[in-house]
């Protein structure tokens, strides 16, 4: 008897709502909606003959079995994307800025997202500021950037706002009556600017300690007990503290993360789609 094959949609479905832990984030990597990816894995499962996913009203879990078929179902489709692939004699290019307040430590993940929904696709991400980014956008240098906000522009789609706090090593103390050190980016920065605009409306002394070309920089000084930084908590080590409520610093408010892009259809936006979808959740936690 000859078996019905396997749905690749309801497959890609499953595979999404498992490695993004949500079917909200899945229904957005697949520019559809959450009942139709539910749908959509309750004819797997009735295909299969066995339960995949555990709902909880709180997160989503895979059953022993929907563990068992994931690495199955990410070599279907894997095959699908090769078979697909011996008809295009070229890669796809998709060139990507992403702000480096942005990128943070998920970048490795995200990457591998975007390969594994489409392996076929010659992915160029550079790292910049928002500012610099927004500007090689307009000149068509890139066909996407995710930057944070930047004062004049409305044409982005907002993906998540992030809180910042202002953060030091454990341990750190502020020396009183000096300036408070911190440690940002170089010029041209938003959120330098933002943060040193905060503390002079606030009247509060400050003098930069350290500069750095890149978060990772501006992190590791922080946690080397240099002074204070004005960051995401995500783009820190474990460990870090945010002082801002000891030292009666100005609140940060949430900054947002702003998708731009010309991409529309076809396999890059399907790729561009499961990175959105899969940056969320990273600044979601």
């Amino acid at each position: 008897m000859i078996q019905r094959p396997l749905d690749l949609d309801a497959v890609q479905s499953f595979v999404h709502i498992a490695e993004l832990g949500s079917f909200t984030r899945a229904a957005e990597a697949m520019q559809t909606t959450q009942a139709a990816v539910s749908l959509k894995l309750k004819r797997l499962e009735l295909r299969l003959g066995c339960r995949l996913v555990e709902r909880t009203p709180r997160h989503v879990q895979l059953s022993a079995l929907g563990a068992d078929f994931l690495p199955h179902a990410r070599e279907l489709l894997q095959a699908h994307e090769r078979a697909l692939a011996l008809a295009v004699s070229t890669r796809q290019r998709l060139t990507i800025g992403i702000s480096d307040h942005v990128a943070g430590p998920e970048l490795p993940a995200l990457i591998a997202r975007m390969n594994a929904q489409d392996p076929q696709l010659l992915i160029d991400i550079r790292i910049a500021s928002s500012g610099p980014l927004l500007q090689g956008f307009d000149r068509r240098e890139y066909d996407t950037v995710i930057v944070r906000t930047h004062a004049g522009r409305d044409d982005g789609e907002l993906l998540a706002e992030e809180p910042f706090g202002w953060f030091a090593a454990p341990g750190w103390q502020h020396r009183a009556g000096e300036p408070l050190p911190l440690a940002t980016l170089a010029e041209p920065c938003g959120v330098r600017a933002m943060a040193g605009q905060l503390l002079d409306s606030a009247r509060m002394p400050w003098t930069e300690v350290f500069v750095g070309g890149g978060v990772a920089a501006v992190s590791a000084a922080v946690m080397a007990g240099l002074g204070v930084a004005a960051l995401a908590p995500r783009m820190l080590a474990l460990g870090a503290v945010d002082v801002g409520p000891r030292l009666g610093l100005p609140t940060l408010p949430r900054l947002p993360v702003l998708l731009h892009t010309r991409v529309r259809e076809g396999r890059p936006r399907a790729a561009l789609d499961a990175l959105g979808a899969a940056f969320k959740s990273a600044v979601r936690g």
